[in-house]
């Protein structure tokens, strides 16, 4: 552990980050504080706060809390997430909305390996660890970079300054895309976009509201917790007893995909209803926690002096964006369904709604539903950016 830090015990570190996370999310229901919520959302408070608070020694780098919530909240809350995919949902929203974030999908996964293959002699020996964490939080969220950083066994010091890459250059591409709002009009013709698309999806969504949120009873809180936690365990116990391939699928990585396996299936059945009364909204609370223990890792003096990483992410940024508008030519999507699903990929949950909402308030959703999907497929990906930047390496 570091010397001289404020909070070294895991209870109180636990309950330290609990707080942070609760402080933040009050902060941003206030009023006066809504305008640099939007720009801003939680994840990156949540994120940067514990950064800072380990910079100037308030927490520790290193806590056996960490290795815990990794192995064991992680696939917690990982169950409940994909638990309340709407799998169905997302595929009524249309091929063309979907190739459309598939689009910026493949761009992230390009993107990495040429912009990795361009930086790679002025990074560390193991930084394609990194990367592919990287790759899961741009194809998704930040759920699928703590599941492969820990597949990978990426230390602290390998992927803490991509964090610092996930937010400068993640949320600029998010200012940029705001920005484009008031011209998507304009780009759409010029794109000869099938905006009948967005007609359709909303129609969708209006019988989707139809469905209401129940309050959450014990039974309901039980419930969730059980499946959460045997479900997790099982697959990666199951995970623990397949073999490893290389240095990059893992016994942690063998059960994460079982874990997503299983929690695909148990989305159609009637486990689903879970969802109704808050088990996405646990596994997101959780998630920030996560989050914030990961930022607790990171020290910002190691960054300072690595302006590398930040030109890595403009030109992997780049050719994401490349990709997805020469996407959006070939399938003529519209302005909103590049935007979107461009932030589904980068921001994942977080920011994938607030983008929809600013291009067509009414469908604000989409952007989450295809946030959902990416985390589903952003774990494999971000496997599949991992070895071949390894082989690269």
């Amino acid at each position: 552990m570091n010397k001289a830090v404020l909070i070294e015990d895991s209870v109180l570190l636990f309950v330290y980050f609990t707080g942070v996370v609760g402080f933040i999310f009050w902060v941003s229901s206030l009023q006066s504080f809504k305008g640099l919520f939007r720009f801003l959302p939680p994840l990156v408070w949540a994120y940067f706060l514990p950064m800072i608070g380990t910079t100037f020694s308030i927490t520790p780098a290193d806590s056996t809390l960490y290795g815990f919530l990794r192995k064991v909240l992680l696939p917690f809350l990982l169950v409940l997430l994909l638990l309340s995919t709407d799998i169905k949902a997302i595929w009524r929203l249309g091929p063309l909305a979907i190739a459309t974030m598939l689009f910026g999908s493949v761009g992230v996964v390009v993107g990495a390996v040429i912009s990795f293959s361009i930086f790679k002699g002025f990074l560390p020996a193991e930084s394609w660890k990194g990367i592919a964490a990287l790759s899961g939080s741009w194809i998704g969220g930040s759920a699928n970079m703590a599941a492969i950083a820990e597949s990978v066994k990426a230390s602290p010091d390998l992927y803490a300054p991509l964090i610092v890459v996930d937010t400068v250059v993640g949320y600029a591409w998010l200012g940029i895309l705001l920005a484009l709002v008031g011209q998507q009009d304009r780009i759409d013709l010029k794109m000869r976009a099938k905006t009948a698309i967005l007609h359709s999806i909303a129609q969708h969504l209006a019988a989707e509201d139809g469905k209401m949120r129940r309050p959450l009873t014990v039974k309901d809180f039980t419930a969730i917790v059980a499946v959460g936690f045997v479900v997790s365990t099982l697959a990666m116990k199951l995970g623990g007893v397949l073999p490893e391939v290389s240095n990059v699928i893992s016994t942690f990585t063998w059960g994460i995909l079982i874990l997503t396996f299983l929690g695909i299936v148990l989305s159609f059945t009637r486990l689903r209803q879970l969802e109704f009364a808050g088990a996405g909204s646990i596994g997101y609370g959780c998630l920030y926690i996560l989050l914030a223990s990961i930022g607790a890792q990171a020290d910002l003096r190691a960054v300072i002096n690595t302006p590398q990483y930040i030109l890595l992410g403009v030109v992997w940024m780049g050719i994401h964006a490349v990709l997805l508008f020469v996407g959006a030519w070939i399938l003529r999507s519209p302005m909103f369904l590049v935007a979107t699903g461009s932030m589904a990929n980068i921001g994942g949950t977080s920011s994938g709604p607030v983008v929809a909402a600013a291009y067509q308030p009414s469908l604000a959703p989409v952007g989450l539903l295809l946030a959902v999907l990416g985390g589903v497929i952003g774990t494999p990906l971000g496997i599949l950016v991992a070895w071949i930047c390894s082989k690269l390496a």
